[in-house]
């Protein structure tokens, strides 16, 4: 398989996992803050780096039935968040191949 390498991000504000401070996305790629996880507070992100993905499974959330992985930090294997794979909802689409990374689960890097 060979190794794998961090990516390390540039910017104003970078976000990491908590557990570890491995890089995880920019702020610049926030699309949205109106989210809540399970530890509350949570962001759409559009870009997340550093990740590995569970296996996809349905999921009846707020806003309806959603196919998502969870997300979790490369480097600890700490979960951070999820991907959306599949929005049954027309409205919900816009979600599709974006990541929630939760606010409780991350620290700012820089």
């Amino acid at each position: 398989m060979g190794l794998t390498y961090n990516i390390y991000l540039t910017g104003g504000r970078i976000y990491g996992c908590r557990t570890c401070k491995t890089h995880l996305s920019n702020h610049d790629d926030i699309l949205s803050r109106n989210f809540r996880g399970q530890h509350g507070k949570a962001y759409l992100f559009d870009q997340v780096v550093n990740i590995t993905e569970s296996e996809p499974n349905e999921r009846n959330m707020t806003t309806g039935r959603h196919v998502v992985r969870d997300i979790h930090c490369r480097q600890c294997k700490e979960t951070v968040g999820w991907k959306y794979d599949k929005a049954y909802e027309s409205s919900e689409k816009y979600k599709e191949g974006k990541f929630i990374l939760e606010a409780e689960l991350l620290c700012t890097v820089s």
